[in-house]
């Protein structure tokens, strides 16, 4: 349906950093280039977070400010939309032109599930949404929570990035909703190819707290630290340089990383930029990073929305298997590992000839990550094309 309009609700102005706001962004950008109408609101009244002090932030200005210059550098300057809740002010559009957008939308994309869904998000098209961490909604769904029951139950599409979710690799049951598999979408023109770097890289939170789930007698973890220690040998196993920009709030945490051969360095300059953010991967040699527990151990068929900006720089990628080799090619620019041995021989392979791996990770991300497949599958799903 040529011209659908679709509002996005994300994360980008509350969380002004490089790795959420190129997600966005590659929807945003990916839906206009297949002719939709396409807004981005954050009306989800939470809180805005501070880079710089690593907490809530005491005014949403800096945040409001952010988003306004992404906005603007990708051609979305009157198409966006911040509600602050610290003092009940819309930026970028009125309230009036807001519940315009809703009531007038063929679909709204809620965005790793940024907003609670309220009855001003149904009055319109189909409320879509688009799961990024998977695992933790279908394990609480099938404890029984009625919390995530009825926060799923209020969308009237449900795609997530666990591929595998209801397949028998899955170790999940897809139970109560129908789940439609997806996977990140990249823009292949906004990363740019180019020479061998220096180092294997990744960015990275080492601990993610809060979003533990027990499920049938085992707890799955929300977090890459414990995958990331299984690998610490890794500099010294491969032989190869490897650099992460990460910083581990324990100095004993940072000092084993250094003690094994990992480079550190300072996360915060990268992720405050999207320019940055994107040099570095650029200049990267390629990526090496593990995967949370929570998606490893299920086999959610997962798969990382950086990783397909890595493969789409023509930086090889060596991650860990959650089991999206059953569905994304695997052994060549993009390799996946579930033990070290794995992951040492992986990372040597791609040093031994990285030109054919460079160019493969390429070829992946035009195949199995563009923008105009990935989404234009979803559109295809939610009927608006």
């Amino acid at each position: 349906m040529s011209g659908a309009r679709v509002v996005v609700l994300g994360l980008a102005g509350q969380y002004p950093l490089a790795g959420v706001t190129w997600q966005a962004i590659h929807y945003l950008v990916g839906l206009r280039a297949l002719g939709c109408d396409v807004y981005y609101v954050e009306d989800s009244g939470a809180p805005p977070y501070d880079p710089v002090s690593g907490g809530v932030g005491r005014t949403a200005d800096a945040n409001v400010a952010y988003l306004a210059r992404v906005m603007r550098r990708f051609d979305f300057a009157a198409r966006w939309a911040y509600w602050d809740a610290l003092t009940g002010r819309w930026h970028g559009r009125d309230p009036a032109e807001v519940r315009a957008l809703y009531r007038s939308a063929d679909a709204i994309f809620n965005l790793c599930g940024a907003t609670e869904p309220r009855a001003e998000h149904r009055r319109g098209g189909k409320l879509c949404y688009v799961e990024t961490d998977p695992m933790y909604e279908q394990m609480r769904v099938a404890n029984g929570a009625d919390d995530s029951i009825g926060f799923l139950a209020a969308h009237d599409v449900l795609f997530t990035y666990g591929e595998l979710l209801g397949t028998p690799s899955c170790r999940v049951p897809a139970e109560r909703f129908t789940w439609i598999p997806t996977r990140p979408p990249v823009v292949c023109a906004f990363w740019r190819p180019g020479p061998e770097g220096r180092a294997f890289t990744s960015v990275a939170t080492w601990e993610n707290r809060g979003k533990d789930v027990a499920f049938r007698g085992e707890t799955y973890y929300w977090s890459k630290h414990r995958n990331f220690l299984a690998m610490i040998d890794l500099p010294r196993a491969s032989g190869e340089p490897c650099e992460l920009a990460m910083d581990p709030d324990d100095a004993r945490v940072r000092a084993a990383l250094v003690a094994h051969g990992w480079s550190l360095v300072d996360p915060r300059p990268i992720s405050a930029d999207i320019a940055a953010y994107r040099h570095y991967i650029e200049t990267s040699r390629g990526e090496f990073t593990v995967a949370k527990d929570i998606y490893v151990r299920p086999r959610s068929g997962w798969f990382s929305d950086r990783s397909a900006c890595f493969l789409a720089a023509g930086r090889p990628v060596v991650t860990q298997e959650t089991g999206f080799s059953e569905r994304i090619p695997s052994g060549e620019g993009l390799l996946a590992f579930s033990t070290p041995d794995e992951a040492a021989a992986a990372v040597r392979a791609v040093a031994a000839d990285w030109p054919r791996h460079a160019r493969a990770a390429r070829r992946i991300a035009e195949e199995y990550f563009a923008a105009d497949k990935v989404i234009g599958a979803m559109l295809d799903a939610v009927g608006l094309r």
